[in-house]
């Protein structure tokens, strides 16, 4: 099941976690937890870290910005 495709794991509106493939509209598989979807995205691609949406909201009602899973 190893790829060699960059993920992204982003929260969604209603506060559980996307998995995204790189060029990708609509998420792999979505989780309760951050945790979860970094775990699943690490299995999808053990060779390649994901970037994390963090989970703080800014003040102009965005998301801030992308960090590594580390």
């Amino acid at each position: 099941m190893p790829n060699q495709r960059h993920y992204f794991i982003e929260q969604t509106k209603d506060g559980r976690y996307a998995v995204r493939g790189e060029g990708s509209i609509r998420a792999t598989f979505v989780f309760s937890t951050q945790q979860e979807a970094i775990e699943y995205a690490a299995k999808l691609n053990p060779n390649d870290h994901p970037n994390v949406e963090r989970v703080r909201n800014l003040a102009s009602g965005g998301r801030d910005q992308w960090r590594s899973k580390n």
